[in-house]
């Protein structure tokens, strides 16, 4: 039975003095084989999941009931209750009605809202490795209890409070929670009672939430959730409102003008009413009814739906977006700087060519981290230590690694794992086996090589440096190169071949890989070198293709060499024979403004580090460029947080790179980076469809109200009706634009700058011209129903649903501002459909239930009616389709002339 105290957890500040086997011993757990499942199942009952706990969320009937303090609302209801002391119980109903299903509509609205921001951030969950039942496993992080045993690597966030029982060169960043800058180097020995112990001096702690930057270590996790340094921090914390978008400040200004507009409009309504002796509490009804339909209140709300729907969309395409204004930035990306390995080729390593330091030259066949496959070298097949010379060097390239291989399936680095499947197809698998691993240099981007210190297992017990990297690092490291089974000194023409031969693997596509061992770091002994392939995803060049074609410049950033890095863009369509490729050392010898001017031509960079990335980022911007940034190392972030777009890989990809990162591929892929700027560019041209709607009905019911008053005809709309016509403007219908499925040729617009207006000249004549159309059509309804000059409910109802059919053809044409309605399927919006019909059902139900016949104060009609109401509202609908049909035409005539004009200057040429 587990004790009391083992089953409670450590503050930081005790643990960081207590040795690490008495930490395992007091939270009863094994520093090998960890807890087991039976362990961790008792433990859960007592401390709970490894998550903070929000305050308790506001209950739904007070946040409807909250809808009842916008102003408008409130002096809708002082209307009514002004209704009822004048004993007009009938207006004050059917007020109160409206009110509801007003309220009603702007509640649905904010709650989806409120869900999908919130369904936004479950799209990243952290994880973790630990040790469970004594093997390393890989799951959520809020799975974890105290006493489970965690690893941490490079890269790695750190997933709760542990006490480090192992740290081999370890740093990590504490900046969010210390503000120190500088990342804390960590120890696993224990700190002395003596000692300041603030949580900067906890050496042997790692904290939950910070940030592992170089090296591995493991510990025992001593505190979780709430119970966490980082829960102390929390608990103080209060919610903050999320920033706004651009594109939300933007809806937010263009509502309070528009606001404003009709606020003086409808002062003018009111006056003129007013002085031509209408009654006052009629006309300010009216009056307080249209500024309930005419502000665009919903305009915000509508957005930050449409945005976190597009979102969600995204995610279903591979592509997490972690904040709602990259959605914006997407459209106006003109630059992508990608990673060559992993993003746009498979990161499958596979080793086809080895070449030894004496001249030995062998093939490789099989692919898979397997043993299928041979080594071939002069038809004979490489097996145990036939060929010393090619053994040497897999056993370098095995000795100097960490990855490991289980039945086919790799934990570690592809290319690692492409040198033990060598060692598996040769016959031995076990040769790291021999050494005993004394010290460790993880491979260092700016150093571009990987070095392990190694005593031999041997009587003799030698110290050995296994190195593997960058051909022309290591020559520098060089004195010998190894030669049948002896070393030889390495001259200046024995070092040209040596890089000829990397040039030649180079040219081919290949990755090159070199090896060297020795006594010393700077007296090694080269040994060889391994060509590695790998090959480009499925797909990537046709999408290159369009983007470039779209005005996306594509360029490839990459460690590999020159030949290398050529041969791989040449391949993937993104450089051509004689283009222009620039080094990293080229880049560190030129200062931004001499970058500038030549890196719009340069399409592959090759020896480059993530440092230089951040480099390339500034000279884009500086160009006027917006710029999408790949990466996924830890030195990545720098880079990825510049960049206007930082893109990180969800498979490959570190914690720290995906904190940096605005957006995540799940899947590694090239490919969706390409969805995701259709998904941007789509979701950028429903908010303008939907723009363009709600401006003109808005436009429409206060020109159809203030020209009836201007021309002393009785209002063709009453109070309730006019709120019904705003719960269309900002209801379902409007919505459904913006859930248009993304055209497929917007891919391949040109990206949008990043300052155009969502309000265009051509959006505002749209808007003009529907509105126009919408109330002529419906004044001469009124007009002609009011033949007799008597206004009659028959009179009203006609008027009133002229007024909602036009607004339904006006959102069908809507759907697009270039295409006609039938080529982007008229059926292909499914959520439109089902609003537009919910909507005329609605309409139906107002004209023919008798209880709702009271409230909205209309008849039922004929047939005939509807008939001719179709016919007539229709015509906003023909107009609009016809003008796009026009401008269409124009704009394949003027295509025509610019290609034809084309072929003429070439024939010229």
């Amino acid at each position: 039975m587990v004790q009391e105290d083992m089953m409670s957890f450590l503050k930081s500040s005790k643990a960081s003095q207590m040795s690490c086997d008495e930490v395992a011993q007091f939270l009863d757990t094994d520093l090998r084989s960890g807890l087991s499942s039976v362990d961790v199942d008792s433990r859960r009952v007592v401390h709970g999941w490894n998550e903070f706990e929000i305050a308790e969320e506001e209950p739904l009937w007070k946040k409807y009931l909250g809808q009842f303090k916008d102003p408008l609302i409130l002096l809708l209801l002082a209307s009514a209750f002004v209704s009822i002391c004048m004993r007009q119980f009938d207006d004050a109903v059917s007020i109160t009605v409206a009110i509801i299903i007003v309220v009603t509509v702007a509640f649905v609205q904010e709650y989806r809202s409120e869900k999908s921001l919130e369904a936004l951030q479950q799209l990243v969950p952290p994880k973790c490795h630990c040790v469970r039942n004594g093997r390393l496993e890989t799951f959520l992080a809020r799975h974890l209890v105290p006493g489970d045993i965690v690893h941490l690597s490079i890269g790695d966030r750190v997933p709760a409070d542990i006490r480090l029982s192992e740290a081999v060169d370890l740093a990590i960043d504490e900046s969010s929670f210390t503000g120190e800058t500088q990342p804390a180097n960590k120890t696993s020995v224990t700190i002395g009672n003596n000692k300041s112990n603030g949580i900067t001096h906890r050496k042997n702690t790692a904290f939950m939430g910070t940030l592992v930057r170089c090296g591995n270590g493991k510990g025992i996790v001593i505190g979780i959730g709430e119970n966490s340094e980082f829960g102390d921090i929390f608990k103080m914390m209060q919610a903050e409102e999320a920033p706004k978008t651009p594109l939300q400040k933007s809806m937010d200004t263009l509502g309070k003008q528009l606001s404003f507009y009709s606020f003086c409009i409808i002062g003018v309504i009111m006056l003129l009413g007013w002085v031509q002796g209408r009654h006052l509490l009629d006309m300010f009804t009216i009056g307080v009814s249209l500024a309930v339909a005419a502000i665009p209140e919903g305009l915000p709300i509508v957005v930050t739906v449409t945005l976190a729907i597009g979102v969600m969309r995204m995610a279903t395409r591979k592509a997490i977006v972690k904040k709602l204004p990259i959605v914006e930035t997407l459209g106006c990306v003109n630059v992508i700087c990608s990673d060559k390995t992993g993003t746009l080729t498979k990161n499958e390593m596979t080793v086809t060519q080895i070449s030894t330091a004496d001249g030995l030259h062998a093939e490789v066949s099989g692919v898979g981290y397997n043993e299928n496959g041979d080594v071939i070298y002069n038809n004979e097949t490489v097996r145990d230590n036939t060929h010393p010379s090619i053994t040497k060097v897999i056993e370098v390239g095995c000795v100097c690694n960490n990855a490991e291989i289980n039945t086919g399936s790799l934990r570690g680095q592809p290319t690692e794992g492409a040198m033990l499947a060598v060692a598996l197809k040769m016959n031995i698998p076990n040769i790291r086996n021999q050494y005993i691993r004394k010290q460790e240099w993880p491979f260092n981007p700016d150093t571009k090589m990987m070095a392990v210190l190694c005593e031999t297992k041997s009587d003799r017990k030698e110290d050995v440096y296994f190195v593997k990297g960058a051909l022309e690092k290591l020559l520098q490291r060089c004195t010998q190169y190894y030669y049948r089974g002896a070393p030889l000194p390495l001259t200046a023409a024995q070092e040209q071949n040596f890089l000829y031969e990397a040039s030649r693997m180079g040219v081919a596509g290949l990755r090159v890989l070199a090896m060297a061992c020795g006594s010393s770091m700077n007296e090694l002994m080269y040994v060889g070198m391994v060509g590695i392939i790998d090959p480009p995803r499925p797909g990537v060049r046709e999408s290159i293709r369009t983007l470039i074609a779209s005005g996306v410049s594509i360029k490839m950033v990459t460690g590999d060499a020159e030949e290398t890095a050529a041969a791989i863009g040449s391949r993937l369509g993104l450089h051509a024979v004689g283009g222009h490729t620039l080094s990293g050392d080229q880049i560190d010898q030129m200062d931004i403004a001499q970058l500038q001017r030549v890196i719009n031509l340069v399409t592959v960079f090759y020896r480059a580090t993530p440092r230089h990335k951040h480099k390339i980022v500034k000279a884009l911007q500086n160009n006027g460029s917006i710029v999408g940034m790949t990466g996924d190392g830890v030195n990545d972030a720098v880079a990825l947080r510049s960049a206007d777009i930082g893109i990180a890989m969800g498979k490959g990809g570190t914690d720290v790179c995906k904190e940096a990162a605005d957006m995540i591929l799940v899947d590694d892929e090239f490919c969706t980076i390409m969805s995701a700027i259709e998904e941007g560019k789509g979701i950028f041209y429903n908010i303008k469809n939907f723009v363009r709607f709600q401006l003109s009905t808005s436009i429409a019911a206060l020109s159809l109200i203030a020209l009836s008053t201007m021309m002393q005809l009785p209002n063709p709309l009453n109070a309730m009706q006019i709120l019904w016509i705003n719960i269309i403007m900002d209801g379902p219908p409007a919505q459904s634009l913006g859930v248009e499925p993304v055209d497929k040729d917007v891919i391949r617009q040109p990206p949008r700058r990043l300052k155009d207006p969502i309000i265009t000249r051509r959006l505002l004549i749209n808007v003009v011209i529907s509105a126009v159309i919408i109330v002529a059509g419906t004044l001469w309804v009124f007009w002609r129903e009011m033949s007799d000059n008597k206004i009659t409910p028959r009179d009203t109802t006609m008027t009133f649903t002229c007024f909602v059919f036009f607004d339904m053809f006006n959102a069908l044409s809507s759907r697009s501002q270039s295409k006609s309605v039938f080529t982007i399927g008229l059926f292909s919006n499914k959520m439109f459909l089902l609003a537009v019909g919910g909507s005329i059902i609605g309409q139906l139900l107002v004209i023919y239930f008798p209880p709702l016949q009271a409230v909205f104060q209309t008849e039922a009609l004929y047939l005939t009616d509807f008939l001719f109401l179709t016919a007539l509202t229709s015509s906003v609908f023909v107009v609009m389709e016809t003008k796009k049909l026009i401008e269409r035409t124009i704009e394949k005539r003027k295509s025509l002339v610019r290609e034809s004009k084309y072929y003429e200057d070439m024939d010229m040429v």
